[in-house]
């Protein structure tokens, strides 16, 4: 992994943790497979398990060809795709993830963007900081509130559960578009499975949780955004290149439709792109994933898993590779 990431992650009692299920050398951090350094070398000929993090360079045939004795990769992390390649299945090792801990917080930070635009926040409190006065809130604002409102869940994944879960309490309408959910499925995250236009139309908020695909590259284009209701909000906490950012600009622009956005294409947006000024637009630098305080779930999630594989124990969030495809 990155230094970035070990210091943010590693907090001493992981490493205790660690210490205590592992022989490790804490000062020793790969940061480059190939680096000319015989105290790497030496570690990674003997090392039977890697502890990977955000940084982790591809674990291709010529990195794996200093590993002979490696049997696992624990990431503390959510995505393996950038490190784990095939090589790694061929070679026969096994794979755990993060993913898990880390849809938590995306979860949460989802929940709150659904509350927060069914009671139209962003816009009353523009009102109320532009009038400085009492406002009239069943004159300015006579639909908000989330009883009986529908909200579109777009990808049954980690985390588009863990959000039709959060959201049981409520009383809302759950609807979900997922090409690998079923009816029995549905029922039990306790959504009705629909088709991904009829979603759009039918929904005051609709949330993206897919993966990034080819196939779902501008899942959300000019045409399937028009589909959507006059005052509904989008919610992006996927990958950017899930939305048409052009089309979507069109659309806030207007007015028509809100967005909550964590993540845009590109990743960063220029300067002078609208979305960071439009009132009925919140834009955050990709803070919905874990952060800060939150880092630390993740490396007591992938120490959790080391333990397992050390009593023998089958990991509890294992990577399928046949399923990988399907994943963020």
């Amino acid at each position: 992994m990155s230094g970035e990431t070990r210091d943010a992650i590693l907090r001493p009692t992981a490493l205790e943790r660690l210490a205590r299920v592992a022989d490790l050398e804490p000062a020793l951090l790969v940061t480059d497979f190939g680096a000319d350094d015989p105290a790497q070398r030496a570690a990674l000929r003997d090392a039977e398990a890697l502890f990977t993090g955000w940084g982790c360079p591809p674990l291709d045939a010529s990195a794996l060809s200093a590993m002979p004795r490696l049997r696992t990769v624990v990431h503390a992390a959510g995505s393996v795709k950038h490190h784990i390649t095939q090589d790694v299945w061929d070679r026969g090792i096994t794979v755990s993830t993060a993913a898990t801990a880390n849809a938590l917080p995306v979860a949460e930070y989802t929940v709150a963007a659904i509350l927060f635009a069914n009671k139209n926040v962003l816009e009353s409190a523009r009102v109320y900081r532009e009038s400085r006065s009492r406002v009239d809130l069943l004159t300015a604002f006579p639909s908000i509130g989330n009883y009986r409102r529908t909200v579109g869940i777009v990808g049954a994944s980690r985390i588009g559960r863990r959000v039709a879960e959060l959201l049981r309490p409520f009383d809302l309408r759950l609807l979900a578009h997922d090409p690998y959910l079923d009816e029995e499925g549905a029922r039990a995250l306790g959504v009705q499975r629909t088709d991904l236009d009829t979603l759009a139309r039918q929904s005051d908020v609709v949330t993206i949780h897919a993966p990034e695909l080819p196939q779902t590259r501008h899942l959300f284009d000019a045409g399937r955004l028009a589909l959507m209701r006059d005052g509904a909000t989008l919610v992006n906490t996927a990958r950017g290149s899930l939305v048409d950012t052009d089309a979507l600009v069109k659309e806030v622009a207007t007015g028509r439709l809100n967005a909550v956005l964590d993540h845009t294409e590109p990743e960063v947006l220029p300067a002078g792109s609208p979305l960071y000024d439009l009132p009925n637009v919140l834009l955050t630098p990709h803070i919905a994933g874990s952060q800060g305080g939150e880092l630390h779930r993740l490396a007591d999630a992938a120490v959790d898993e080391l333990e397992r594989y050390a009593h023998g124990m089958p990991f509890a969030h294992a990577v399928d590779p046949a399923t990988l495809h399907q994943q963020a």
